[in-house]
């Protein structure tokens, strides 16, 4: 339940549209449905601004449908990541307006609309290999309502591909850079742009790479201030926290 509904149905109670009985079967859920699996947060919305995100990797598919059951009847924007294309197509036989966004991994069904209007949120890669990791960034952030830009494959070892795109990355917000192998290109964006970098080392790299610990170590100790360093491939948690800050007046 969202802020707005939350003060639609006190007004209705206090216009006599609505009866005290009314509004405690409204509120009877509140702040969450417990499922024995899960505990779906209702309240999440008025807290933070979203929704409750449901991770589906781990769960069967019997409970993310069940969980995705729940929160349609709130008439709730959901957002499922790190979802198989197998769990998606059992979810669309019953939500049909259900969309798969395959290389994100993300399971989505719109039942309002979100607009964040203003500034973009550029999304960018080192590598060809790091778009999946940007597509759950640049996604998420589509679905929670913000523009978003995408510069892929401009990674240090061929830095023209990057300067050429400055004028459009100069006009976002906020940026979010997905690397692997070393993770340069973190510290090199943040060098040449006056807006926070969200950094996200990916697990994609040569062995002494470590699965992406060596990115990681680089975007944590970078010399370039104004970096904040999300965990290993976490594209979802930069794409979030993106949107946040871009939803900042």
């Amino acid at each position: 339940m969202t802020e707005k509904e939350t003060e639609k149905l006190l007004k209705e109670v206090r216009d006599g549209s609505k009866s005290v009985a009314e509004a405690l079967e409204v509120l009877r859920t509140f702040p969450y449905t417990d499922l024995g699996f899960a505990r779906i947060d209702h309240h999440r919305e008025m807290r933070t601004g979203y929704p409750e995100i449901v991770y589906c990797a781990g769960k069967t598919t019997e409970q993310v449908r069940e969980i995705f059951r729940v929160m349609i009847k709130k008439e709730n924007n959901i957002i499922g990541t790190r979802a198989s294309e197998n769990m998606f197509n059992e979810i669309k036989s019953i939500f049909p307006e259900a969309v798969y966004y395959k290389e994100a991994r993300i399971i989505s069904i719109k039942k309002k609309k979100t607009t964040i209007p203003g500034s973009t949120i550029a999304v960018i890669t080192a590598g060809t290999s790091d778009i999946p990791v940007a597509e759950e960034a640049a996604v998420t952030a589509e679905l929670l309502g913000n523009k978003v830009t995408r510069i892929y494959d401009a990674g240090v070892a061929g830095i023209h591909r990057l300067v050429d795109k400055l004028p459009e990355i100069r006009k976002s917000k906020v940026v979010v850079v997905i690397a692997g192998m070393e993770g340069a290109l973190a510290s090199v964006v943040s060098g040449l742009v006056d807006k926070p970098v969200i950094a996200v080392p990916t697990s994609v790299g040569y062995g002494a790479n470590f699965g992406g610990i060596s990115a990681l170590l680089a975007m944590l100790t970078s010399c370039s201030a104004g970096v904040t360093v999300v965990n290993i491939d976490n594209g979802f948690g930069a794409g979030f926290s993106a949107s946040m800050i871009n939803r900042m007046k």
